[in-house]
């Protein structure tokens, strides 16, 4: 079966630095709160708002430690710029294949990004 993993973040700057540090963050929280290993992740779709344009998060995957990640497609794109939305944000859509039921995925939502699902972070996720 396969399931999507959600993840957010928010960065305080548009540095390259910022950017690839967050997401690694992130990813890495996904991967060990779902127990994900690189062979079981199908592909990685990460958006960002408009205001992120100093580098691409995908790039964060690529210095995962081991080398599975090199395989793994990812791909980055822009949000929906809906008015009033959350600004420097980063949102991680991890396609895995698992036996876990969907209550029982753990969604990744950290920094400014827990606004987004408050009904997921109330149930205990990462705040």
């Amino acid at each position: 079966m396969t399931r999507g993993i959600r993840g957010a973040t928010t960065v305080s700057e548009n540095k390259e630095e910022i950017i690839i540090e967050n997401t690694r963050i992130l990813v890495e929280e996904m991967v060990e709160k779902n127990n994900i290993v690189p062979d079981d992740v199908s592909h990685v779709f990460i958006s960002v708002t408009k205001d992120i344009t100093a580098a691409f998060p995908a790039k964060a995957l690529r210095q995962l430690p081991g080398t599975g990640w090199k395989y793994v497609p990812v791909m980055c794109m822009t949000e929906i710029d809906v008015p009033n939305s959350l600004m420097a944000c980063i949102r991680v859509m991890m396609v895995v294949n698992t036996e876990k039921d969907q209550a029982s995925i753990q969604h990744i939502f950290q920094n400014e990004a827990i606004h987004l699902r408050p009904d997921l972070t109330k149930k205990g996720f990462r705040q």
